[in-house]
């Protein structure tokens, strides 16, 4: 009867133990999930999204299909990390002028080949155009105190009528470099048939780049600080108008990047790609989980964003039957319920 005794306590001291271990782990996983709820969430509907479309149609389940996602999308995950770097910034942040960068850089890159330039020239040169034009707008938003979303839906015009005027029509680009990079594929190591093209890096490297800057950097910090609020940031003595004149450098020099990526995949140039390219990012950003005010957010929420967005048109495409419309009914849907859940998340953290 002791010994029965004796087990029983045992037995409910050892519930007792777990059950206060629960109570000690819980404030600390609430906390987590607060702060990494958005992302998470993100994650699993990328992959409910990519596991129903491989149920759907098993020719999804394929490996190639996956790195598809970051071949087709390379130009708009490029764009997408300057757009999030900037929405962070706080203040309405926003860069609207992505898509005709885009275009413009795509149209002078093929203009200069097809005159015999140097591709090794016209690379270095678009990149530099993007980060001074980028650094124009941040400056003008920073200086002058023009709202973004004006100030780079002037830049938007201004980009696509500097590409018009270089060229009204498609320009073809022949140089055997581009060629090379566009057409070399590089095959996945343990992953027969699988391969991705010389230009799909340039995202993921860009992706990392924006990791290290936003979280290992007095930069990021500045970003963030700027982002939950810009007057307590310049009060801690931050460099508030030099970090928000780079961070649209940033997106500028991510935007010449997607431009010369889409010029080679496409071995053209013209004024009217990446047209609705901005909202496409845009969206990608919300949907990775980083809010519109600023400050909350990261580049690794984009990613899934992005190949939300690129596994929604690959059902569609596997489909063959339903209109290409339905992409952007698919991202908007997801659009609104990221902001949901977002609104959520911040008023469960606000009130915790």
């Amino acid at each position: 009867m002791a010994q029965r005794i004796k087990l029983k306590s045992a037995k409910n001291n050892s519930y007792l133990s777990k059950s206060e271990e629960l109570i000690r782990i819980i404030p600390r996983i609430k906390p987590f999930f607060l702060r990494y709820g958005p992302l998470l969430t993100t994650f699993v509907i990328f992959l409910l999204v990519f596991f129903i479309g491989g149920r759907l149609y098993p020719a999804m389940q394929k490996p190639q299909v996956f790195f598809n996602l970051f071949i087709n999308d390379s130009s708009l995950l490029l764009v997408a990390i300057g757009m999030t770097m900037v929405i962070l910034s706080g203040g309405g942040g926003i860069d609207l002028s992505v898509g005709g960068v885009i275009a413009l850089t795509s149209t002078a890159s093929a203009a200069l080949l097809r005159s015999g330039v140097s591709p090794y020239i016209v690379i270095p040169l678009m990149i530099v155009m993007g980060i001074a034009f980028g650094a124009l707008m941040g400056w003008i938003i920073q200086t002058l105190k023009v709202q973004p979303f004006i100030a780079t839906l002037m830049g938007l015009y201004f980009t696509r009528g500097l590409a018009y005027i270089i060229s009204l029509t498609s320009v073809t680009i022949t140089d055997p470099v581009y060629k090379q990079l566009a057409l070399t594929p590089i095959y996945i190591p343990f992953l027969p048939n699988a391969y991705i093209y010389p230009t799909t890096l340039v995202g993921p490297i860009m992706l990392l780049v924006a990791i290290y800057l936003s979280f290992f950097t007095r930069f990021g910090r500045t970003l963030y600080a700027m982002g939950n609020n810009e007057q307590s940031a310049l009060l801690m003595g931050l460099s508030v108008a030099r970090t928000k004149i780079a961070v649209y450098a940033f997106s500028g020099l991510c935007s010449a990047l997607a431009g010369i990526v889409f010029s080679m995949s496409l071995l053209a140039g013209y004024g009217q790609f990446a047209t609705g390219m901005e909202l496409d990012a845009i969206a990608a950003v919300v949907m990775g989980g980083t809010t519109l005010t600023g400050g909350v957010g990261n580049v690794v929420g984009t990613l899934f964003g992005v190949l939300i967005h690129g596994t929604i048109v690959s059902i569609l495409q596997f489909n063959g039957t339903l209109s290409s419309w339905w992409t952007r009914i698919g991202v908007g849907v997801l659009t609104l319920i990221f902001i949901g859940v977002q609104s959520l998340f911040y008023m469960r953290k606000k009130h915790s």
